[in-house]
This record gives structure tokens, C-alpha cells and sequence, in this order.
């Protein structure tokens, strides 16, 4: 039986030119970067060499890239910077974040004693622009705006630039999740005014356990692990040096094909869905119209519930997923999903298939094929 992987929102398979760079690094680059003899140096210079790369691709510097161990840690030391030493006393996010954000303000407001207020969401998940003005124009204090910019669970593109004019205008940091973006859209800061991102290497197609955070140049930066005084003292723990030399692979190639990749999983995308209308025709989008959707995700709710879909998929050797990874073990279903949809809604089944570059329309009809099958079978 083949296997097929749809899960790619969760996570991505390694490229074998990722596989291959850090396999080098790891047989020449194994000095501590901040040893300063020679071994230490070479390892110091791999790792300012990606961080320059890696800077190029989002047109800022390499000074304002501060490598993590993936997306929420990146989150997480960007939001508690923000409160500890920028003195932001209001976080303004929606109930549609990822927990990576969505727990840590609620401990923040729960620790610190800092007003968290939510936006309000459209019956179809997206954030509403009026929502956050009106916000904004209510309060003086030092606030944050906090947004994702492409959903995680469906699939929603922030309409990032006006978010960001906004903010600017009010004079209001903004941070954005930009996850499920990174590797997929082309993201220029020096022309969308964003203060903070978090990007994670294993969502296009590099390793898992290293992203990064920016910090627009300007913005001080506090620590949460303080030690060696690595990353210029914004985090200490001595550098995933290979990991590093993988994620600046895998985003030079993702960035190099973006809008062939972009085109060619648009249409197997598109292909899925106009054929899955054929085959349950009540099936129902979660989210945007799919045009207005990542690419890369849809999300899509079942006429009636079935809890055993999810399972017969896999045991079929396919591979999707009820909602984000990072709560799939959870029993309350999907606080996105929750936000917009009617309680009798919310019980039917919806399951979220997310698409890279690696799949094909053989893939897609074999799950279309899969899925007649179990629908004859109720």
C-alpha cells in the first residue's frame, strides 16, 4: 500500500538538497560557534553566512534575524519582549490564533495583568479590519496588535499590508505568525512595515526544531534564556549550526521555485476540491472562498459526522489531519472552527488537507477514490 502525505501544515518532508547540506555541515562544521579558534570560527561563519541569506530573502538585515528553535519559541520571545521591555501594556490579537500565541498572551494577561482584547471574525473565520480600528482607536496605551497571516487550521491570508498601515498609523506594534507564510509567499518588510515574525524551517521543507524571529532594527530585545549570550545576547544556547545550514537551504530553494511551486500546487489544490464538490456535493469550505485561501490548505467540512473518517483514511495509508498537529490530542475540537461555525456545524466532520510541491493529481485521486469508498460504505 502506498503511503500518501497530506498533512503538510503540520509538517514537511526534508528535501534531499536540505538532507544533503546539512549532512556536509554536520562532517565539517562541528566546532562551537563561539569557541574562537579555528574549528569555532568556521562554525561561527556558516551560521552568519545563513543569517545573511536568510536576511536577503525578506529584504532587511542580518541583524534583525534572531535564530530560535522553531516558530514558538520565536512567538513566544517576541510577545514576552514586547510586555518586559517594551512596556506594551494592551495585546490586541482574534481567538483564530495558534496556541503558540493564543496561550502565551493568556498568560500574559494572567502574570503581567495585560489587557488582552480579541477582533472579531466573519462568518467565514476572517479577521474583520472595522473590528480592529475600533479597537484601536479607543486606548492610548502601549499596545501590540498580534495576527497570523496565513491560518494554520484554514487557511485565511490576513490582508497583512493594510493591517500593518493600520498600526503605523496608530502607532501600534505589530507581530505576525508568519508560520504557514514563510517559504510561500514572498514577504518584503521593508514594504509591508511589520516590527515582528516568527518563521519554522520543517514548514517548508527544511528541519525541524530551528526557525527564527525578527525584530525590525531599533527594537531592543530581552532574553528568555539567558547563558552564554549567544545571538548577540537575544538568546543564549549554543547554535543549531546544521539545522541553520538546512533552513537556509530550504528557503533559498523555496523562495527560488516559489511561483512555479505556487502555480502547480494551486492547481492540484483546485482540482481536489472541484472534484470532491462532484463526489459529495454538500461538502462545505471552512474558511474564505479557496481563492482567497493559502494555496497550500484547505479545510473542509463533511455533511454529517463521522469520527471514524480520520482513521479510515489512515489505515488506507493516508495522511491528513482534523485541525493543527500541535492539538491533536485534544478533545475539544477546534477552537478556530468554534469561533465561526454553529454548534450543529461544529459536529460534523471537518478535516483539513494541506498540499506541498512533493504531491501529485495520482495522490489526489487516489484519496478522491478512498474517500468514495468509505462514503458508499455508511
Amino acid at each position: 500500500m502506498k503511503s500518501i502525505y497530506l498533512d503538510n501544515a503540520a509538517t514537511t518532508p526534508m528535501l534531499p538538497e536540505v538532507i544533503e547540506a546539512m549532512h556536509l555541515s554536520m562532517q565539517t562544521n562541528f566546532g562551537n560557534p563561539s569557541s574562537t579558534h579555528q574549528y569555532g570560527r568556521k562554525a561561527k561563519a556558516a551560521v552568519e553566512t545563513a543569517r545573511k541569506n536568510i536576511a536577503k530573502q525578506f529584504n532587511i538585515s542580518s541583524s534583525e534575524i534572531i535564530f530560535t528553535a522553531g516558530g514558538t519559541e520565536a512567538d513566544n520571545l517576541i510577545l514576552f519582549n514586547a510586555v518586559l521591555n517594551l512596556g506594551v501594556k494592551r495585546i490586541i490579537t482574534s481567538k483564530i490564533e495558534h496556541h503558540a500565541v493564543l496561550n502565551t498572551v493568556q498568560f500574559l494577561e494572567r502574570e503581567h495583568h495585560i489587557q488582552v482584547e480579541y477582533i472579531e471574525v466573519d462568518k467565514n473565520g476572517a479577521i474583520i479590519l472595522t473590528s480592529l480600528q475600533d479597537l484601536l482607536k479607543k486606548s492610548n496605551k502601549n499596545t501590540l496588535v498580534s495576527l497570523m497571516y496565513v491560518n494554520n487550521e484554514i487557511g485565511n491570508l490576513l490582508p497583512i499590508d493594510n493591517v500593518a498601515k493600520l498600526c503605523k498609523e496608530y502607532n501600534t506594534y505589530f507581530h505576525s505568525d508568519t508560520v504557514q507564510a514563510v517559504g510561500h509567499y514572498a514577504i518584503d518588510l521593508k514594504e509591508t512595515p511589520v516590527d515582528f515574525i516568527a518563521a519554522s524551517a520543517h514548514k517548508f521543507h527544511g528541519p525541524k526544531g530551528v526557525g527564527f524571529a525578527y525584530f525590525k532594527k531599533g527594537i531592543g530585545i530581552l532574553p528568555m534564556l539567558h547563558g552564554g549570550a549567544q545571538e548577540k545576547g537575544a538568546r543564549s544556547s549554543t547554535e543549531n549550526v546544521h539545522s541553520i545550514i538546512g533552513m537556509e537551504k530550504a528557503l533559498a530553494i523555496a523562495c527560488q521555485d516559489l511561483e512555479k511551486d505556487k502555480k502547480y500546487i494551486q492547481g492540484l489544490k483546485k482540482y481536489f476540491v472541484e472534484k470532491i464538490k462532484e463526489l459529495i456535493p454538500d461538502i462545505e469550505v471552512n474558511g474564505e472562498e479557496i481563492e482567497h485561501t493559502s494555496y497550500t490548505i484547505v479545510n473542509l467540512r463533511f455533511p454529517t459526522g463521522n469520527k471514524l473518517l480520520l482513521f479510515n483514511l489512515d489505515l488506507a495509508g493516508i495522511a491528513v489531519s482534523g485541525g493543527s498537529a500541535c492539538q491533536s490530542g485534544s478533545s475539544k475540537g477546534s477552537h478556530v472552527l468554534q469561533e465561526f461555525l454553529d454548534e450543529e456545524e461544529e459536529k460534523k466532520t471537518s478535516i483539513r488537507f494541506s498540499f506541498s510541491k512533493l504531491n501529485t493529481i495520482e495522490e489526489i485521486n487516489t484519496l478522491l477514490n478512498q474517500l468514495k469508498k468509505i462514503q458508499k460504505k455508511k
